[in-house]
Parts: structure tokens; C-alpha cells; sequence
């Protein structure tokens, strides 16, 4: 073979290599061009700000927010990139720098580190004065903002006549955007308690009876299994006519904080004391669980009609189906509370 036809050959092979190559590449060299071109910026940019995407954003529209925030340099290039990036756009508030490449911004924007949320957890049990107080110190929202947006519970679909919001508010943790409002919040909430229930099957008109139920049981059982039972005396002593006798609802109608009540306690006629009135108190006393909903809705099988904690530091728990038993039970407790002294639970 001839030389020339040598050099001709590598020439073609090369030819072939740049062109599979600048094809392959063909985005890169794209953005290097318009780069140059002054069409976007270079390098990672500086500063900070907020881009807010929200449930609906196209990728138009996320190109021009991009562009009017100076975070990049030209809506046509930007949205030239998005789409050929094709990205599936998260709604939320992104941490972004001013002055960035297309390219980079949108890797931000997918990058979940980058989107900007309160992380909230309301414990199971809590009274609403204290979900209030958490919601405000996690998220910044004034409390009273909570407080004035929980006056009117119709706006959240709920019957005008509930005392308050306790019991309908489902603990859990949530993700509180930058920027929300009282209203958004709670009504995160009710929608989650919602979703809880209709799980359950609960049917709109015993949900509240339901809810008052689940929310005594969570604040009286302590172990798993003892939910189920807790909830069998509960619903034990209604089927008898018996007084539901729960601290917990007399705590809750006094405004207490300790698992014991005072003899004038139980004796005050609030709407929430089961020693005084018949039947279940009239709302929640604070926020019922998952396990709690379950066990109001199914309790375990036994004849108790009495229960009491016998040990406060392991939740062990006697459950007795004669006052005899529970006689005995109680002595357990007033023992242990001698040998822990200033145990207020």
C-alpha cells in the first residue's frame, strides 16, 4: 500500500472519530459555545436565593423564574436546557446561587438536599396549646397565628361545634415550606388525620366519637399491647353504664399536667370529666396515633372493667375484672409511688 493511500486512511479514520465523538459530546460543546457566546454564565455563581416551584410549573415557566431571580443568564438558552435535560420538577422552595450556569442550576433544582423545609414532628398524646407551641418554634409561624387560624374548625370541614381542634390534628412528621401560613398547616393536618380514618373505614358520623375515645386510650396505656385492652375497659364500662373514671380526662378538663388528680378535680363539672358525667367527655383530650384509632376501633377480648398502672417508669399494668382486683392493684401503685418519691408522671 501506498503511503498517500496510508495518510488517506488515517485522515478518514480520524474524520470518522471527531464526528462520532463531537456528536457524542455534541451538548457539551453546545453549552461551551454559548458559553462563549455570552449566553450563560460560567462556574457555580455566588451568593444566595429562593426559587419557589410550585404544582404545575412547566419548564417554561421555571426557566423564566430562573432568569428573573439573576440566577441565570438567558430564559431561551435556559429553557433550551431544560429541555434537553428533561427534568422532572419537585414542587418546593431550592436553595440556588446567583449568576450559575443553566447546567448547574438545574442539577440543584433535582437535588434534594438543596429544597428548603421545616421539618415538624407532633408527638402522639400532645394537647393542641402544645402542638401549637411546636408548630411555632419549628417553623417560625407565630403561635397566635395558629391559635386565631383554629377558631373557625368548619373552614377545615369540621363541625363548628368541636371546643377546639385537639384530636384532629394526626401526629406525625411533616415538611413545612418556607412561606406557609397557619391555615396550610392545620389543614395538612386535619387532611392526614382524614386519610388516617377513612384507612380505618370510620364513617364521617362517629369519627369524633372515635377520635374522643382513641385520644383517652393514648394518654392512658403505655405498652403496645395494653392499647387494646385499655380501650376493652373503656368500652366495657359504657356497655354497663358505668362512669368511664379516666384521670386523663379529668387532667385534661383542669387544665393538669400530671398522671394523678386531686379530689376537687374529680369532683369540678366540666364537659371532660368522666367521673362526673356519663359516657365518653365531650371531644378529644389530645392527639390520638394510628395505634390508639386501632385500638378504639378494636379492642382486645376480656371482661376488665378496671386498670391500673402499677409501675409508671415501665408502664406495667394491672387490669382486674372485680373492684377485689383492683383494690389490690392499687396498693401495687401506692407502694411504687412511696419508693419513688416526687414522681409526678
Amino acid at each position: 500500500m501506498s503511503r498517500r493511500k496510508i495518510v488517506v486512511i488515517v485522515l478518514a479514520i480520524v474524520l470518522v472519530v471527531t464526528g462520532v465523538t463531537g456528536y457524542a459530546f455534541r451538548g457539551q460543546i453546545r453549552a461551551g459555545i454559548d458559553t462563549i457566546s455570552g449566553v450563560d454564565y460560567k462556574g457555580s455563581g455566588t451568593g444566595s436565593v429562593n426559587l419557589v416551584i410550585v404544582s404545575g410549573d412547566t419548564g417554561e415557566k421555571v426557566a423564566q423564574k430562573l432568569v428573573d431571580l439573576g440566577v441565570t443568564k438567558d430564559f431561551s438558552y435556559t429553557y433550551k436546557r431544560i429541555i434537553a435535560e428533561n427534568p422532572s420538577f419537585i414542587p418546593g422552595t431550592f436553595s440556588l446561587r446567583l449568576q450559575m450556569s443553566a447546567n448547574e442550576a438545574i442539577a440543584m433544582i433535582l437535588d434534594p438536599a438543596n429544597r428548603l423545609v421545616n421539618r415538624v414532628t407532633i408527638k402522639e398524646g400532645l394537647r393542641i396549646g402544645t402542638v401549637f407551641k411546636v408548630l411555632s418554634e419549628e417553623t417560625g409561624i407565630p403561635r397566635s397565628n395558629f391559635e386565631d387560624a383554629a377558631k373557625n374548625p368548619e373552614f377545615y370541614g369540621l363541625p363548628k361545634s368541636l371546643t377546639n381542634l385537639d384530636g384532629y390534628l394526626f401526629p406525625a412528621t411533616y415538611e413545612v415550606e418556607p412561606g406557609s401560613s397557619a391555615e396550610s398547616v392545620i389543614r395538612m393536618m386535619v387532611n392526614r388525620m382524614n386519610v388516617e380514618l377513612k384507612k380505618f373505614g370510620v364513617a364521617d358520623s362517629d369519627r369524633h366519637k372515635v377520635l374522643t375515645l382513641a385520644s383517652i386510650v393514648q394518654k392512658e396505656a403505655r405498652i403496645t399491647e395494653d392499647f387494646f385492652k385499655v380501650s376493652r375497659v373503656f368500652l366495657n364500662r359504657l356497655d354497663q353504664g358505668m362512669l368511664l373514671q379516666s384521670d386523663a380526662t379529668v387532667s385534661y378538663g383542669s387544665g393538669g399536667t400530671t398522671v394523678t388528680t386531686t379530689d376537687a378535680e374529680r369532683a369540678d363539672p366540666n364537659g371532660y370529666n368522666t367521673y362526673v358525667h356519663e359516657g365518653l367527655p365531650i371531644g378529644p383530650i389530645g392527639a390520638p396515633g394510628s395505634l390508639a384509632i386501632d385500638a378504639a376501633l378494636h379492642p382486645a377480648v376480656g371482661d376488665w372493667i378496671y386498670f391500673c398502672a402499677v409501675n409508671l417508669k415501665t408502664g406495667e399494668t394491672v387490669f382486674s375484672s372485680n373492684y377485689a382486683g383492683h383494690a389490690k392493684a392499687v396498693k401495687q401503685w401506692k407502694k411504687w409511688m412511696q419508693e419513688n418519691p416526687g414522681w409526678n408522671g
